[in-house]
């Protein structure tokens, strides 16, 4: 079995250390020897997972459910006693579960798969000192691997030199922009997304080149780290499941105490054995709800395919009703609430700030001053001189490019860079024509040990553009362009203030100053412009909140449910974003960052949970942590994100959302609903129809399950009295499988009630059985046993004919439910407002009246074609006989409206 080293930090130790800890060679590599035994040691570099369950498994796990017990067991005893066409019945029904529930069941989670996928690349390394390209499968700890720009890290490296480099670990840490690299030691306590030194695997080189110790492959990785949480840990039930369970056994108990209280009173009355264990099969037949699993799984499915309508696949079907309970959603910040494009909104030149309009890399938008904090009209023709001067240098000096593909336009290179050339191009700038008339020359690139990037370029005069950050250029300039374009001297207390104004809204802020060079001047260095610069201004940038997603924030919260942001990048900027969303507790936003976490003890970690908003520079192991704290409290947690390092969160949450188009396949694979538009406002549609579907479910357990009720009240009450069975157990099958599944299934297409996201989430430790509708199943329950037991006793008095009374008790039955489906429908509603002359129309309910129309047909077979009298033991009834079984509709209709006002059918989670 493959080991791996027991991990030290290794961003605390020197380069000297952790080479000598690794026994490599930092110049030449390792040995091919060295390779060899290492290799066999350690293992190859990719994730190992376990094997999911087989297909045959899962599906004999779809038996291991206490209320099929019950079925099989009477199914065998009924094969034994000879009755194999009750046996056939009673196994069809087990079987035909089973089928659904194996259906129902997701698929085999693909998530470490895809992280595997997620870090299989090539790497170049350095060995016995030739530099060879590997497959990266083939690194052992100790090999030297080479980065260069647009290389994915193949394992996790403990950097040893740097130039320029940086790395793209958003999908790790959910930091929104390449990190800058170094190789300085640092302390032990530094913050995943903090650790300079290092670079992880399955992430991206997007700028420089580097060289590094390879220090940790496959499953010791940080990648590896995650897998291994996820693998470890069950697929959670969702309240739906939870619910089903915990009602089963309560069902289970009551059932096996009724058949053992029924068969019992049957012997002590001196009934034979065999009569009384078909009371008893009878009885336990009546009392399980068969059709249930069946409507339940159609309900999902229809929920999950109006979902897909609104840009949201469902991957599990209890994620449907999950969702629609949800009571708090966990967001992610970058790609997820922001457009995850850096833009440039704010820019300070000279005393004056201006607003720039647009979002991500599209040079759509419009520069314009504010006044009196409010923007004024944009430019139409010419730039002032200061502001011009300052697009200019960020245009020119500038490495990357915009691209674009349809309608969508993308960075080639640094998100920053994309900013500085999109916000240029809404004045009407264009880098290749400034380029062709100011061709550069030469440049400085960017290093974080001098924090700035100049260029030098060709005209009249030649001029020297620079970039950076304010601290390095401040000191290095000593004037400053006014509104007119003049020099005049450096303000450097004014620049502070604006400096401090945009950092207060989250802005990551860039300087920029320009020299004149000398007339033949072809190159530069750091001692060209140590001095002499002339400040130009300030451009403030951003990646944005979607207005679609501040819109749905806003949804959500008067839904009654709390929008939490989660997120791995800086607490200012989240903080910033979540005052722009609305993502607040009370009246302020309360943030706070992963080292203050770690810090807490369970019950200050969990006060946090419930009172912050916003939950910065977070590690993978927090997010999944706060998730829990959450379900701990009884809240039904619905998570988004996007990156690798959302993977655990997402599998532990109630429900994980991932996003569709912009997540990485780790995130989708780890989630419950895929967003295809990656459009946080396709969850408020979500959350719509998840409540829709459990405001059905409700509907469909109030019909069905008053039958079940009716059915055994009838069996007892006659074994109890010593009278004939008035409902046989393949006759109650009958009714519990094809005519409630048949009358039921319409519910699951009603559409939403007004107002149902204006209600609170449903209280998450409410029983799927109410007290309400507890008290609405026992009366129509009432109802269903008088009229069950009153027509067979009165048909068997008349007809002397069991048959005919058994007959004529089940189809009595059936003619009431029709009424009490149109009493719980929104049609029925509907014809009721329409006959009160409160609408001018009736609802289109076309699927429900095919449900009526398509069980009433049935229940003519039933009783009227000769194989059903034979197989069923039922009898044809004559023109008459039917009309007597009809007699129950109006008395249905006078008992349903006691039943509505005991219970209101159409509201949510009441």
């Amino acid at each position: 079995m493959p080991v791996q080293l027991s991990l030290p930090l290794y961003h605390q130790l020197s380069q000297p250390e952790v080479i000598e800890y690794l026994s490599s060679d930092g110049s030449g590599g390792l040995s091919a020897e060295e390779v060899a035994s290492r290799y066999e040691k350690y293992g190859p570099n990719e994730l190992r997972f376990k094997p999911g369950k087989p297909a045959w498994l899962r599906f004999l796990g779809q038996f291991h459910q206490p209320l099929l017990y019950i079925l099989l067991l009477a199914g065998t005893i009924k094969a034994f006693l000879g009755s194999w066409t009750n046996a056939s019945v009673i196994w069809g029904v087990t079987l035909i579960n089973a089928i659904i529930g194996y259906v129902q069941e997701a698929k085999a989670e693909g998530a470490i798969a895809s992280l595997a996928k997620a870090v299989t690349t090539e790497a170049t390394v350095l060995r016995e000192g030739q530099t060879l390209r590997i497959p990266s499968r083939d690194l052992v700890p100790g090999d030297i691997v080479l980065l260069a720009s647009g290389d994915k890290v193949p394992a996790d490296l403990r950097l040893l030199k740097v130039r320029n480099l940086q790395v793209d670990e958003s999908a790790l840490t959910g930091e929104s922009l390449p990190g800058s690299k170094a190789i300085e030691p640092l302390p032990g306590d530094t913050p995943l997304a903090e650790r300079t030194n290092m670079a992880y695997a399955g992430s991206f080189v997007t700028f420089g080149q580097g060289k590094g110790i390879v220090v940790s492959t496959a499953n010791a990785t940080e990648v590896g780290q995650i897998s291994q949480s996820m693998e470890s840990r069950v697929s959670l039930s969702t309240p739906l499941t939870r619910k089903f369970a915990q009602f089963s056994r309560t069902l289970l108990y009551a059932i096996l105490t009724l058949a053992t209280l029924t068969f019992a009173i049957g012997l002590g009355r001196g009934k034979s054995w065999i009569d009384m264990f078909e009371a008893a099969v009878a009885l336990a037949v009546s009392a399980i709800p068969e059709g249930l699993p069946a409507v339940v799984t159609i309900t999902l499915a229809i929920g999950v395919n109006r979902m897909a309508r609104r840009h949201a696949i469902i991957r599990k079907l209890p994620a449907v009703e999950a969702l629609g309970s949800a009571t708090v959603i966990c967001s992610d910040k970058t790609g997820t609430l922001t457009e995850n494009q850096m833009t440039v909104q704010s820019i300070y030149t000279e005393g004056q700030y201006y607003a720039v309009s647009g979002g991500g890399y599209s040079p759509k938008g419009e520069i314009s001053l504010i006044t009196d904090g409010n923007p004024g009209s944009p430019f139409a023709d010419e730039l002032p001189p200061a502001l011009g001067d300052c697009l200019v240098a960020g245009l020119l000096c500038n490495d990357s490019g915009l691209k674009q593909t349809g309608e969508d336009w993308s960075v080639v290179g640094d998100p920053t860079e994309g900013a500085l050339i999109a916000a240029a191009a809404k004045a009407g700038l264009s880098q290749l024509g400034l380029l062709s008339s100011t061709p550069r020359l030469d440049a400085i690139p960017f290093e974080s040990e001098y924090q700035y990037m100049a260029t030098l370029h060709d005209g009249i005069p030649r001029l020297i553009y620079v970039k950076g950050s304010v601290e390095s250029l401040m000191r290095r300039c000593s004037q400053m362009i006014d509104r007119y374009g003049q020099m005049t001297a450096l303000n450097a207390e004014q620049i502070e203030q604006a400096v401090e104004t945009m950092a207060e809204q989250g802005l990551r802020v860039l300087a920029f100053a320009k020299k004149a060079a000398a007339t033949h001047q072809h190159s530069i260095d750091h001692e060209d412009i140590e001095t002499g610069l002339v400040f130009l201004g300030l451009q403030g940038m951003i990646d944005p909140p979607r207005p679609e997603a501040i819109a749905a924030v806003h949804a959500c919260q008067t839904a009654g449910i709390r929008v939490k942001m989660i997120t791995g990048d800086h607490l200012v900027t989240a903080r910033a974003i979540a005052e722009r969303m609305g993502i607040k507790t009370a009246a302020q936003v309360l943030a706070f960052e992963g080292k203050q976490l770690a810090q807490m003890d369970n019950h200050q970690l969990a006060q946090a949970v419930v009172d912050g908003s916003v939950f910065a520079r977070v590690a993978p192991t927090q997010k999944l942590q706060l998730v829990e704290v959450l379900q701990s409290q009884g809240e039904i947690v619905a998570m988004t994100g996007d990156g690798v390092n959302d993977a655990p969160a997402l599998k532990q949450a109630d429900i994980g959302i991932a996003m569709g188009k912009g997540g990485t396949e780790v995130a989708r694979e780890s989630a419950d609903m895929l967003l295809t538009d990656d459009n946080f406002a396709s969850i408020k549609a979500a959350v719509e129809e998840g409540r829709t579907v459990y405001q059905n479910l409700r509907k469909a357990i109030s019909f069905l399950l008053p039958v079940n009720g009716g059915e055994s009240m009838t069996i007892l009450i006659s074994t109890l009295l010593a009278r004939d069975l008035p409902i046989l157990s393949l006759q109650v099958l009958w009714l519990n499988m094809i005519n409630s599944v048949t009358m039921t299934v319409p519910l699951a297409f009603e559409a939403k009630s007004p107002g149902i996201m204006q209600s609170p989430p449903r209280n998450p430790n409410e029983p799927l059985i109410t007290k309400k509708l507890l008290r609405r199943i026992l009366a129509v329950s009432l109802f269903n046993w008088i009229l069950i037991f009153g027509m067979f006793e009165w048909a068997k008095s008349t007809t002397g004919d069991i048959a005919v009374a058994r007959t004529m008790a089940i189809q009595s039955l059936v003619a009431a439910r029709v009424i009490y489906l149109l009493s719980i429908s929104q049609l029925g509603m509907s014809l009721v407002n329409y006959l009160r002359r409160q609408s001018t129309s009736i609802t289109n309910a076309p699927i429900l009246i095919l449900g009526i129309v398509a069980a009433v047909a049935l229940q003519i077979l039933f009783s009227q074609w000769g194989v059903m009298n034979s197989l069923f033991a039922t009898a044809t009834l004559t023109g008459h006989q039917w009309l007597i079984c009809l007699l129950p509709m109006p008395l249905m209709v006078f008992w349903a409206i006691f039943a509505n006002v005991i219970d209101p059918p159409h509201c949510h989670g009441k």
